[in-house]
Parts: C-alpha cells; sequence; structure tokens
C-alpha cells in the first residue's frame, strides 16, 4: 500500500506506520488542512443523556459509538494513531482521586471502545492567569510519530511520550514521573498502568527565558527527526510589557533526544501583540521543503526546516525565507499611512496576530487573523500567499478568527469568531456563500465525507454539504459548549464538548 505523503515524510522518525485514515496530529498532517477521509458519517444524532454521575447513557442515543467523561474544560483538540485517541483537559474529575485540584490533563482512550488507558497528569505553573490560566488545562495537541507522542504542557514545556504508557514499563532516560506529577507532597503521584511515561522534558522557559501569555497552546509538528514548536512568548499582565523581548517564538528539538536545534531570529517576540500561539505547519513551496508559521506578531513567515550555524549569533538557526504582514496597513495606522499614529491593540479596527494555524496547500499558503476572544469582536483578514510568500488575494469580509481553514475541491472554508462561516474560491478569493450560526466559534472547521463540520460555543455542530451552493445537511446539539474542533479517523467523527468526548459512527 502507498503510503500518505504525510507519512512519507515523517518516515525518518516513524517506528511503526499509523492506519492510512488515522488522524495523528492537529490538522491530519503537516500541512494542517482540515480534511479527513471518511465514509458515511451521520447528519442526525442522539447524544444521549448525561447523568448525575457524568457519565453518558447511551441506552437512547442515535449513532453514538461511544463517549467518555473529560473534565470540565476542554480547549485541546483531538488525535486519534495506533488505536489510541488523545485529547487535552483539566482535572475537575480526576481519574486519580489521590490527585485533586486544578491541572492540566492528557487523556488517552481505546479508540473502538473509549476505555481509559492512560493519563499525563501536570501540576500548574501557580501564576494564575498570567502564564497557566486557572482550569484552562492543557491546550496543546499531540503529534504522534511511531511509538512517541509530542506535546506542550500548560507549564510550557515540550514533552515527549511512550503512546503506550506505563503499560509496558518506564522507558527511556526520564524515571522522575512521580516527582513530576505530584503537586501536593500529602499526596505523592503512584505510578501505575495508568499513568503516562515520559521519555523526555525540554522545558522552554527555562531553557529559553521565555514568558508564556495565559497559557501554553502550541501543538507541534515532527518533521525527519525535528520537532517544530511555537512557544507561546508573549506580554506581561500588564498587556503593553514584552519580559522576554529576545526569546524565541518559534524553535526546533531533536525528536529522539528533545535538545535544542534551533530557533527563529525574526524578532517576533520584540513585536508580540499579545502571544505567540500559533502551530507551525510544513509543506512545498515552490518545490522545496518550509516551515510555515503566522506569528503573534501578525506576520506569516516561511523557513528552512534544517537549522543552520549563524557566524554572528554563533547559535543554530531556522534561516527565514520571507515573512509577510498579514495585517493591511490601515488596520495598524490611522488613515493607512504608515508614517502616522499606531492603532492600538485589541481595539476593533486596530491590527491582530495569528492564532489560527496557517494551512499550506498546492504551492500557496493561507493565513487569517484573529485575538484572544477575550478582546471580542474586530476587523480580521484572510490572505492567499503564493510560494515566495506575495499576497494572491486577500478577503477582508470577514471578522476575527482563531479557526484553522479547511480546502478542499477548490474551495476554502473559514469560520469567524462572530459565528459565520465563509466558502471562498481559492483561486478567486471571492465569497460564494455565508453559514450564521448566530453563536460563537471558537474551533475549525473539518471537511470529510462531502460536508462541512463547524462546531459552536452553544454546544451545536452544523452540518452543511460542501459545494459552490449553500445547503444545510443537520445539526448536532450536545449539553456543552465545544471550544475545540471535530476531527475524523477511520470512519469515526470525533467531538469533544467542554465535558465530553463523543466518538460518532453510523450504525
Amino acid at each position: 500500500m502507498k503510503l500518505p505523503h504525510y507519512l512519507l515524510a515523517l518516515s525518518t522518525t516513524l517506528a511503526l506506520p499509523t492506519q492510512a485514515a488515522d488522524w495523528p496530529m492537529w490538522g491530519r498532517s503537516p500541512d494542517r488542512n482540515m480534511v479527513g477521509t471518511a465514509s458515511n458519517l451521520p447528519t442526525e444524532i442522539n447524544p444521549g443523556e448525561i447523568g448525575d454521575d457524568e457519565q453518558v447513557d447511551l441506552s437512547e442515543a442515535k449513532n453514538i459509538l461511544w463517549a467518555a467523561k473529560l473534565g470540565s474544560q476542554t480547549y485541546g483538540n483531538t488525535v486519534v494513531a495506533d488505536g489510541r485517541v488523545y485529547v487535552g483537559t483539566n482535572n475537575e474529575v480526576p481519574r486519580d482521586a489521590k490527585q485533586q485540584g486544578d491541572r492540566g490533563v492528557l487523556m488517552v482512550f481505546d479508540e473502538k471502545t473509549g476505555k481509559f488507558l492512560w493519563q499525563l497528569v501536570i501540576p500548574k505553573l501557580g501564576a494564575g492567569k498570567v502564564s497557566d490560566w486557572e482550569y484552562v488545562g492543557l491546550c496543546s495537541s499531540p503529534a504522534v510519530v511511531g511509538e512517541k507522542a509530542y506535546i506542550v504542557t500548560n507549564r510550557g514545556e515540550v514533552i515527549c511520550l511512550d503512546t503506550k504508557g506505563m503499560s509496558n514499563g518506564n522507558d527511556g532516560p526520564f524515571k522522575d514521573e512521580a516527582k513530576y506529577s505530584t503537586a501536593d507532597p500529602a499526596a505523592p503521584y503512584e505510578l501505575g498502568p495508568e499513568s503516562a511515561d515520559i521519555l523526555w522534558i525540554y522545558d522552554m522557559r527555562e531553557e529559553l527565558g521565555v514568558f508564556p501569555h495565559n497559557v501554553s497552546s502550541c501543538s507541534p509538528v515532527v518533521v525527519d527527526g525535528i520537532v517544530y514548536t511555537a512557544t507561546s512568548n508573549g506580554v506581561d499582565w500588564s498587556h503593553t510589557n514584552i519580559p522576554a523581548p529576545l526569546a524565541p517564538a518559534l524553535v526546533a528539538l531533536d525528536a529522539e533526544k528533545g535538545t535544542l536545534l534551533g530557533e527563529e531570529l525574526s524578532g517576533v517576540s520584540e513585536r508580540v501583540l499579545h502571544a505567540s500561539w500559533s502551530s507551525p505547519a510544513y509543506g512545498k513551496l515552490g518545490g522545496k521543503d518550509r516551515i510555515v508559521w503566522g506569528g503573534g506578531d501578525g506576520f506569516a513567515y516561511a523557513y528552512e526546516p534544517k537549522p543552520t550555524f549563524d557566524k554572528d549569533e554563533e547559535l543554530d538557526v531556522l534561516k527565514e525565507i520571507w515573512s509577510y504582514d498579514a495585517n493591511p496597513v490601515e488596520y495598524r495606522f490611522k488613515g493607512g499611512d504608515p508614517k502616522g499614529e499606531p492603532i492600538k491593540y485589541a481595539t476593533f479596527k486596530g491590527p491582530s496576530e495569528i492564532i489560527g494555524t496557517t494551512v499550506v496547500y498546492e504551492d500557496h499558503v493561507y493565513a487569517v487573523t484573529g485575538q484572544d476572544p477575550e478582546h471580542g469582536d474586530g476587523l480580521g483578514i484572510l490572505t492567499c500567499l503564493d510560494a515566495s510568500g506575495k499576497p494572491v488575494w486577500t478577503f477582508k469580509d470577514i471578522g476575527r478568527s482563531i479557526s484553522t481553514p479547511s480546502i478542499h475541491d477548490g474551495l476554502i472554508y473559514q469560520a469567524e469568531y462572530d459565528g459565520d462561516l465563509h466558502c471562498i474560491d481559492i483561486k478567486t478569493g471571492k465569497q460564494l456563500w455565508v453559514h450564521e450560526t448566530q453563536s460563537r466559534i471558537w474551533g475549525s472547521t473539518l471537511v470529510a465525507d462531502g460536508k462541512v463540520f463547524l462546531p459552536t460555543e452553544d454546544g451545536e455542530v452544523h452540518i452543511l454539504a460542501a459545494g459552490r451552493e449553500k445547503k444545510e445537511l443537520g445539526l448536532y446539539t450536545f449539553d456543552a459548549p465545544i471550544y475545540s474542533s471535530p476531527i475524523v479517523a477511520n470512519d469515526v467523527l470525533y467531538v469533544a464538548t467542554m465535558t465530553h468526548l463523543y466518538a460518532i459512527k453510523s450504525k
């Protein structure tokens, strides 16, 4: 069987091949395009009743394969690889009764049955909303490569995990899992088969001096033995001071050893508006391999994947190939005059960073601007860039967005925070139709099985036909808000609400 292009790209780090229809990382493949392969996905469900014990009663459910209890807040996007389902959440409903209190948690379930397998329990930094917001939990999605999973914790660490947890013993050089997960000395963490097996940890706060703003949220991408991740470096509580302006916003680590291989020197942190939260993508542009990323300064960047030594700086760097300011000049300066008065950040007409993941598709890059939802509504823009970083078209009839686009069959589907879904012709940048949800949208669209799945804060998943004409097909309604993105793997749709994970399959 011929492997998909993204598995070939990861071949040097794969120990075991994932199934062709798995979803082994945020965005499914390194290009981060939110499109999956599936058939017969249902347009109608009954999610069952949630009991007093917060478990889901599936006796009256329809087209639900299984449902699993998560914490009270879930922002991490689901990943499925080699029979395991991963999702980041918090610890408000502890799987380990001895480990109470606010934590970040990565939960892992069996793909077929939903049985809980193991978890990584991550203590909080104790910095509160400044760097590790209370009860937000784990926002990162792991990148699974063979028998290893790479994730960014709420503590600003990059961690490499054994995908089997402790069920096959404590592997790797790291042996302090119990100490790592213990938050209360009076209740030390006890290792067991349901514990995570940590292989290595790289602490970006300690090693790089970064200052994550609010949360550490990037989902890494792993290519040819290198882990690429943003650092979430940003402003402090004042929203005007940058504590670490010289700290890197994007880094490359050795996937086997967890050592630093290189960092960006583009000056992103010196210009950061809020935080560098976006996840990097990987693909070919102009026939060359590129790491593509949206910075916390509102610029889109392309880098050479292999770090090289910079004699002037005396360190290994990710060489910048091009950058593009995704904010029009009129978003940054009053009257559109670059010599005029700057427009204040977090105002309706002001500039934004890039939070939704940039997507690489057929020699082009797609980037959308947005801000922390706490900042409210404002002007946004979706931009199509060619392989050299030059704009092909821009679409301004859109508000701020933290959603990653889905590109399929000549169309791009882009959600905005205000609640609208835009269908745009990929060649011309012209809008074909818009769908209004009357809700807020944090998550991203998923295109699969000829359908577009769109989650909302009201706990709904809108289902539309993928195509040039708008056609509504159905609506899923859940009992809790949805802040993550639906994904599909092996003909099963996964929707994580704030409190539960649902595996959806036609029966």
